[in-house]
C-alpha cells in the first residue's frame, strides 16, 4: 500500500537568547494509506508541533525550519505527490480541512463560543464547495447523526458550553469531516475524557475510519488509546523519534529504554483484579528543550546508560527489520 504520507526529516525550531530549540529534530515517518499511526510520548515531546507542521500551522515565533511533507492526494492509481512546506499558501488552504483535517486539543477552546455548533460545522463544509443553505443545514444534521450526536437538529443551534464534554468532542469530530477529506490528524482526541465517554470516541474513530476509508493519524500520551486503535507507533522523546514499528511489535518487544519505562508505567489489572505489579517509573523529569543532553537525550534517565557512547551525538537511526526502527546505541 502507497504512503498517504511521507514525512522526512522535519525540523521545527524556536529562537531563544541562548540559541536555538529544536522543538522538533529529524522527525520522520511514514502513513501508508488507510492506515492509522499513532503518535506516543510525554508532554513536550514534539507530537503537537509535528502534527500543526503538517498543515503549516505552527505559531510565529515557531518555523518549520526544514525537511519535506510528501502529501499523496488523489486514488492509489492515480497519485499526485506534492511537498506540503513547499507549495503556496493559497495551495495548503485548498488542502486544509478539504483534504487534510485536524481534531484540536480541548474541544471547549478549539470552539467558537460564540457561534452555534451548526453554524461552525457549516463553515467547514462551505468553505470547500458551493452549497445553498438547505444542503448545508441537511449535511450538517447528516454528518452530527454519524457521529452519533442525538437530537442533531435541536443539537445544531446549541452553543459550545451548552453540551457536555463528550458531545463536544463528537461536535469536533463532525467538523473535521465535515469537508470529507482522505487524512484526519486527531490531537489527544480523549484528553478529559471519563473512560466510558473515551471509549466511545474511540469506538467512533474506528467505525468512521472504515465507513469514510480515512487514513489516521493519532497523537496520544496515552498508550492503551494507541494500542486499541493504531497499526502502528511512533515513540517520541526530546523532538525526536526513538522508535517506530507496528504496534504489536512496539509494544510487545520494545527495543528503546524510554518505550520500556513507559510500557512498565501503565496499570494492568491481573484476573483477580488486583494489581499483577507495582508500577515503576521513569526516574529523572523530562529534559529542559533549550539545554539538552548531548547524543542521546535520554541517556541522564536511562537504566541501560552506557556512559560515553550514549553523549556522542548524533545518534544513528538502527533499522532492525524491515518495518522496525530504533534511535539507540544498543543496537547500532
Amino acid at each position: 500500500m502507497r504512503p498517504i504520507l511521507k514525512v522526512e526529516n522535519l525540523e521545527v525550531h524556536f529562537p531563544h537568547p541562548g540559541g536555538v530549540v529544536r522543538a522538533v529534530d529529524g522527525v520522520s515517518f511514514v502513513l501508508r494509506r488507510g492506515g492509522t499511526l499513532g503518535v506516543v510520548g510525554e508532554s513536550g515531546s514534539g507530537k503537537s508541533l509535528t502534527a500543526l507542521s503538517i498543515l503549516r500551522l505552527v505559531q510565529s515565533p515557531g518555523k518549520i525550519a526544514g525537511g519535506t511533507i510528501w502529501y499523496a492526494s488523489g486514488s492509489e492509481e492515480g497519485t499526485a505527490e506534492s511537498d506540503l512546506l513547499a507549495i503556496s499558501d493559497r495551495a495548503i488552504r485548498q488542502i486544509r480541512g478539504a483534504q487534510i483535517a485536524m481534531i484540536f486539543q480541548e474541544p471547549m477552546t478549539a470552539l467558537n463560543p460564540v457561534l452555534t455548533i451548526g453554524e461552525q460545522i457549516r463553515e467547514g463544509m462551505t468553505a470547500h464547495a458551493t452549497l445553498s443553505r438547505r444542503e448545508a443545514e441537511a449535511r450538517t444534521i447528516e454528518i452530527m447523526e454519524a457521529v452519533s450526536i442525538p437530537a442533531a437538529r435541536q443539537r445544531m443551534k446549541e452553543y459550545p458550553h451548552q453540551l457536555s464534554g463528550g458531545l463536544r468532542q463528537r461536535a469536533m469530530i463532525a467538523m473535521a469531516l465535515a469537508p470529507r477529506p482522505k487524512l484526519l490528524i486527531a490531537d489527544e482526541p480523549t484528553t478529559a475524557l471519563d473512560a466510558t465517554i473515551q471509549a466511545q470516541i474511540l469506538d467512533l474513530l474506528v467505525r468512521l475510519k472504515e465507513e469514510l476509508n480515512l487514513s489516521l493519524l493519532i497523537i496520544s500520551h496515552d498508550l492503551g488509546v494507541i494500542a486499541q486503535i493504531a497499526d502502528e507507533v511512533a515513540v517520541m522523546y526530546a523532538g525526536k523519534i526513538v522508535e517506530f514499528g507496528p504496534v504489536a511489535g512496539v509494544f510487545g518487544s520494545p527495543l528503546h529504554p524510554y518505550t520500556e519505562g513507559l510500557l512498565k508505567s501503565v496499570p494492568r489489572r491481573s484476573a483477580s483484579n488486583k494489581s499483577a505489579r507495582r508500577l515503576e517509573s521513569i526516574q529523572g523529569t523530562v529534559p529542559d528543550p533549550r539545554q539538552l543532553p548531548s547524543g542521546c537525550a535520554f541517556h541522564p534517565r536511562c537504566k541501560d546508560d552506557r556512559g560515553d557512547i550514549c553523549r556522542r551525538a548524533p545518534i544513528p537511526v538502527a533499522t532492525l527489520e524491515p518495518d522496525r526502527q530504533v534511535r539507540c546505541v544498543k543496537h547500532g
